[in-house]
């Protein structure tokens, strides 16, 4: 984050640190060629969730394989507006999306094999691994930030349940970590009326 803060004179980051940042982490380098071959939807509703991270899917007789997870929409997919957009838009856009009902995500998972990367989130598996449908998200209605909603709740990937365990992606630790910082702080805040509304039948 550092490196690429953009300077007040220029508007961009500084090139020498940036450049120095990239040149120790070449796994960065690989993450943002990826990103660039995959262009931004419209919003929210329409694009597709990657879970990066590799976990162990265990079964009833202890057979275990590595999986990593996806949540692919099946709203049609538009291609992102040109030029910059407002601060509450994204969100703005979903409270509307529900306008045309509710919104779904197919929950794909991929099934590793013995030689994909369980530690490297960078990297990615072969498009010819094995995937399974394993259920469909549906969302019917959308909430504020009102305590007792999404606000008070930890999202931390290594809190899993039975049959799912984290693998060696260093990752998942440091997730942790930061979200349950990020959590104390959420939570630590004064209860304030946010500036994204959502009103009428969309907020149930």
């Amino acid at each position: 984050m550092l490196a690429f803060k953009a300077l007040p004179d220029t508007g961009q980051p500084d090139p020498e640190k940036k450049a120095a940042f990239l040149a120790e982490h070449p796994e960065t380098v690989r993450a943002m060629e990826l990103a660039k071959k995959h262009p931004p939807t419209s919003g929210f509703a329409d694009s597709t969730f990657n879970g990066l991270n590799a976990f162990h899917f265990t079964n009833g007789s202890g057979g275990s394989v590595p999986v990593r997870w996806s949540m692919v929409p099946l709203q049609p997919v538009r291609a992102a507006a040109k030029g910059p957009i407002g601060r509450n838009e994204l969100f703005e856009t979903l409270i509307d999306a529900f306008d045309g009902g509710p919104l779904r995500w197919r929950l794909v998972l991929t099934i590793g094999g013995p030689e994909d990367p369980l530690d490297d989130a960078t990297l990615p598996w072969p498009d010819s691994r094995r995937t399974l449908d394993a259920g469909v998200l549906t969302l019917t209605s959308v909430h504020t930030e009102a305590s007792g909603n999404a606000r008070d709740i930890n999202f931390d990937p290594t809190v899993l349940p039975r049959g799912i365990a984290v693998s060696d992606d260093p990752l998942l630790s440091a997730r942790s970590s930061v979200y349950a910082r990020s959590f104390a702080r959420r939570t630590g805040e004064p209860d304030t009326k946010g500036t994204v509304k959502v009103t009428g039948k969309h907020d149930d």
